[in-house]
């Protein structure tokens, strides 16, 4: 598999909110060769990078990833897999505003020569979807096969078809909506106060010093909190204590802990979260959840259907009945945005106890819709539409429940 990774300045960019920054670097990878009608767009998750699948550079040496630990998709993309780099060009390009390669807080104001900081301007996810498509004019790609993207980068998908509805074929929205709902938003503003009442954060001044890794620990089990479901956290942890060589020092602890066990659930969201905070910028934290917590598919017109009327290609939703992050009611929701739209769409609803990770972590249930939905549209074999009670036989993963929407 063609590989190849890098950063292209898109020059000086105009944000949503009116600011501007100078020169806007985006980190990109692409996978395979691209034949001019074979440009697979996919859009990374919150905390994600452009490093979506495994590649090797031409010395056999592990490339750089920008800072995340392993590829984030490689289940789904790479020769022979659902997205298959053997046939189509797939391009990942690391969002504004993110710290994993992309112009963000963290990178330097050429003005000033010191970090941005909270003095970068606040992003959107159309700040995100317009710089990608400058991205991809630099790489020579114009019109897009399909937009493929999970939670917030489904939320990214969708404003594709929003914003250059003549410049793409298919989208596939997984894992996500039209809008956060309100538990959700509420558990981001407090994982967002975690941060902003470190006393290291410092108005998000504290590039060169102590960072408010504590808030952004916090920041991040909330967010591991959402991202599993009660069956698969009943399943993984139950009430379990920690082993003997788990430390319960991540953080400062009550006096009275030492007569408690220190449970496994409570381990493993110590371990993610001192992982977390080696890899990720705080602030990039703030504005990158932000923009998703902001976004509305319907802003600027009456409706979702009104905001998906431009779109003429087909569309596929992709939703997992144990993700209380994005629910399949959602996805359903959005579903019918699109036909109301008059746009060809499928919902094929995922039977998962995982919860909202399960479109990472399952891939031979995310696998066969897409793989299929790519090569023929709402017409291939493993898309079933659960509104229609479309025909899913000879399929070789969970079923979808028409009875979950009638």
């Amino acid at each position: 598999m063609k590989a190849t990774a890098g950063v292209v300045d898109v020059g000086e960019f105009e944000f949503d909110c009116g600011e501007t920054v100078p020169s806007l670097e985006l980190a990109y990878e692409t996978y395979g060769e691209f034949t001019g009608d074979n440009a697979v767009l996919v859009c990374h998750a919150l905390t994600g990078s452009a490093h979506v699948a495994n590649r090797r550079l031409s010395d056999g040496e592990a490339p750089e990833t920008g800072g995340q630990a392993r590829a984030w998709w490689n289940d789904i993309v790479g020769s022979g897999k659902a997205v298959d780099t053997a046939e189509y060009y797939v391009v990942c390009v690391n969002v504004p505003g993110s710290c994993y390669g992309s112009t963000g807080p963290a990178s330097e104001n050429p003005e000033t020569g010191e970090p941005y900081g909270t003095e970068f301007p606040p992003v959107t996810v159309t700040d995100w979807t317009r710089a990608q498509r400058r991205a991809l004019n630099e790489l020579g790609v114009g019109r897009l096969h399909a937009v493929i993207g999970g939670s917030v980068g489904g939320m990214n998908v969708l404003e594709w078809g929003k914003q250059y509805p003549d410049d793409v074929r298919r989208l596939v929205p997984v894992a996500t909506a039209a809008r956060l709902d309100p538990q959700c938003l509420a558990i981001d503003g407090i994982a967002r106060r975690a941060i902003t009442t470190d006393p290291n954060w410092n108005g998000g001044d504290y590039y060169g010093q102590d960072h408010p890794n504590d808030g952004l620990a916090l920041a991040r089990q909330l967010g591991h909190v959402m991202y599993l479901s009660k069956a698969s956290m009943e399943k993984k942890f139950g009430r379990r204590a920690a082993g003997r060589d788990a430390a319960r020092d991540a953080f400062p602890s009550d006096p009275a802990a030492d007569f408690f066990p220190y449970r496994d659930v409570e381990s493993y969201l110590d371990y993610q979260a001192d992982k977390f905070v080696e890899r990720f910028d705080a602030n990039s934290y703030l504005y990158l959840t932000r923009a998703m917590d902001n976004y509305d598919l319907s802003a600027g017109y009456d409706s979702d259907a009104g905001a998906l009327a431009a779109f003429e290609g087909e569309a596929l939703v992709v939703s997992f009945t144990g993700d209380w992050h994005f629910t399949s009611e959602q996805a359903e929701s959005l579903a019918s945005a699109f036909r109301d739209a008059d746009v060809p769409v499928a919902h094929h609803v995922v039977e998962s106890d995982h919860g909202h990770d399960a479109f990472l972590v399952e891939p031979e249930n995310v696998g066969p819709p897409v793989e299929d939905f790519l090569a023929d549209g709402v017409d291939g074999r493993a898309v079933t539409d659960t509104a229609t009670g479309g025909d899913d036989d000879g399929a070789e993963f969970a079923p979808v429940h028409t009875s979950l929407f009638s």
